[in-house]
């Protein structure tokens, strides 16, 4: 979903020359992956590599998360360094920010409490990656960061029924499920209280963009919208746009996860940049495209 629309961005931005967006190597195997740099020597790089899951996946598949994303990191930032990549930004999920930390996070919030245990393998693992370009600037001055960022959603996004997606796709899929076979309700883990801030991903890509144009701070940075809304706000307007009259009915036997995760995005806006989407729009869009590609047709 993120490189794709990183593609897209950067072809309308013009005057990139784009390596592999067209094949790309097995981010786990070391040797793979330093070919690929010795071959292509990116100048540029946004590393958004990695499996992710929601709730569910995030307790179903911990290791196989937490192992890939260590690989991930662990192959593609020395490779970038070794080969003479002049500016790289690794895309961070949210879920680094400890749930007790004052909202909305702030970068220096990192560090000073344990992680939302739902996703404590998967985030410790983006922690790593983190702290691995933050070394990078340190011992050897490269400009090499990375961006926290909110809950993405949009067109191929993973609207997959087996629990893997978050909670966009996965609310969207099962709406529109629900729709077509007449079914009376809609049964959503937790409270449906938490409270989310969604970034739709073309946003998330003009952000990346700007960021590799202009920032040069080694610290993290947010990338969101200072918006949050919570589960409930959002299945009502995922159910608006998918048609679906059911009920939704919320499972509080199911883990809520973090109460809320809200990003300070100050230090962006003071940059110049903000969002072009809002999120009623952006959903609609989204639905759009998974009624093109994934959902097919609703009479």
């Amino acid at each position: 979903m993120t490189g794709a629309a990183l593609v897209r961005r950067l072809e309308a931005a013009g005057g990139w020359a784009l390596v592999g967006a067209d094949g790309q190597p097995d981010w786990g195997d070391r040797r793979e992956v330093d070919r690929f740099f010795a071959e292509t020597r990116p100048d540029h790089v946004v590393v958004a590599a990695g499996r992710t899951a929601g709730i569910a996946g995030n307790q179903r598949y911990p290791a196989d998360l937490m192992l890939d994303n260590l690989l991930v990191a662990a192959h593609v930032v020395p490779a970038a360094w070794r080969h003479g990549t002049k500016k790289l930004l690794y895309l961070v999920s949210s879920c680094v920010y400890p749930p007790s930390a004052p909202q909305p996070f702030t970068a220096d919030a990192l560090w000073t409490g344990p992680v939302e245990p739902t996703s404590a393998a998967y985030a410790t693992a983006k922690l790593a990656a983190l702290k691995l370009c933050e070394a990078y600037h340190q011992q050897h001055g490269a400009r090499f960061g990375a961006a926290v960022v909110a809950d993405v959603f949009g067109p191929r996004d993973d609207f997959s029924a087996d629990g893997s997606g978050h909670v966009v796709s996965a609310l969207m899929s099962r709406m529109h499920a629900a729709r077509r076979t007449g079914a009376r309700a809609v049964t959503i883990w937790g409270s449906g209280a938490p409270r989310r801030e969604f970034l739709y991903v073309d946003d998330l890509a003009d952000a990346a963009l700007f960021l590799l144009r202009t920032y040069e701070d080694g610290a993290p940075i947010n990338i969101g919208t200072g918006l949050t809304t919570s589960i409930r706000e959002l299945a009502e307007v995922v159910r608006e746009i998918v048609g679906f009259g059911g009920d939704l009915v919320f499972d509080t036997s199911r883990p809520d996860g973090a109460p809320v995760k809200g990003l300070d995005a100050a230090p962006l806006r003071a940059l110049g940049w903000t969002p072009s989407w809002d999120l009623r729009a952006a959903l609609t869009s989204t639905y759009e495209w998974f009624l093109r590609h994934e959902g097919g047709h609703v009479s």
